[in-house]
């Protein structure tokens, strides 16, 4: 099935007979459990208790709702943009869990509590779900496991580890606002290495603005900003029809890039054909004090120094191991 392009998405219930979208065409996020819910507690009892009175204790509980976890929001909202396109489905969240079936109902059970539209998932009874990633079509694999997203990103798929505890989730709030760092997240860490190995900022400015005009290679989020573009194309077009129309969805790039390195960002951008809703280039600023005006409910970025910043706050935060400055943790 060919994919639809933004001018067909904007016509959800017209335009043609589409049949939902085959997994192949979706974007498709892969969860772990301990990514979309809060399982200190069961966590607590498989180290102190063992694995025996872990089984028990999630079968005794297996009819009380888990709490959210960090993804929770960015997941929730992700989901709900298929209201948009009735009969098609374009979006799925799939889990992968080091479960069993048996304790994993309770996992199960707590997505329905919330009304999460997750039918697919893989138990794998403490084995790595890593390989299970590119079966499933996933354009990123969410986890707390940070040993599992390591693994992930060594065999080359887009995966990040969900940091710190959820926020006050604004339930009313329907629209989802994702934030990413730009170099070793959607582009790769060809200019990383530049500052990694003189630690010197001119001799990376002078570098960036001589090759301003050279689009960066992909890095590992590339796909899933992609894919998330479509729908913001979608969502922008319909503002332009609509009045009154309110946005569903806004990407935010946040960067410790800054003038004169900006303009090879842009211009990545635009070889893309990619557009988003903001930008900030902060040459040192703390990114905390952006996202915590932005609130976003999903931040992305390779570097723990900012990542703990925000994640401190509670804004939901998510590392990826990449690159460079990541080479003596993966």
């Amino acid at each position: 099935m060919r994919r639809l392009t933004p001018l067909e998405l904007s016509h959800p219930t017209g335009g043609g007979n589409y049949m939902p979208f085959e997994i192949k065409d979706k974007l498709v996020i892969a969860v772990a459990s301990s990514a979309l819910f809060d399982l200190s507690e069961s966590d607590k009892v498989f180290k102190e208790r063992g694995y025996d009175n872990y089984r028990k204790y999630q079968r005794q509980k297996q009819n009380v709702p888990l709490k959210p976890g960090v993804a929770f929001p960015f997941v929730r909202r992700l989901l709900s943009i298929n209201k948009r396109f009735p009969g098609r489905q374009p979006i799925e969240v799939v889990l992968l869990s080091k479960n069993d079936p048996d304790t994993g109902l309770r996992v199960f059970n707590s997505m329905h509590h919330y009304n999460l539209e997750i039918i697919r998932a893989g138990f794998l009874n403490g084995k790595s779900p890593i390989k299970y990633i590119p079966a499933f079509n996933a354009s990123l694999f969410l986890s707390a496991s940070a040993e599992d997203v390591k693994e992930a990103i060594k065999a080359g798929y887009p995966a990040g580890t969900v940091l710190g505890s959820a926020f006050e989730d604004d339930m009313t709030d329907d629209e989802l606002r994702i934030a990413f760092d730009f170099d070793g997240v959607l582009v790769d860490d060809e200019a990383e290495k530049v500052f990694q190995e003189s630690h010197d900022i001119d001799q990376f400015h002078e570098s960036e603005s001589r090759q301003a005009d050279k689009p960066l290679d992909p890095g590992p989020l590339f796909k899933l900003f992609k894919q998330l573009s479509v729908f913001q194309k979608f969502d922008r077009l319909q503002e332009r029809r609509i009045k009154g129309y309110k946005r569903f969805l806004r990407i935010a790039i946040v960067t410790a890039r800054s003038a004169p390195a900006h303009e090879r960002a842009i211009n990545t951008l635009r070889k893309w054909k990619m557009h988003i809703d903001e930008a900030f280039f902060l040459g040192g600023i703390e990114k905390r004090r952006i996202l915590e005006v932005m609130h976003p409910h999903i931040f992305f970025d390779d570097q723990m120094v900012h990542l703990k910043s925000a994640s401190g706050k509670s804004i939901p935060s998510v590392h990826i191991p990449f690159g460079v400055t990541n080479l003596d943790k993966v």
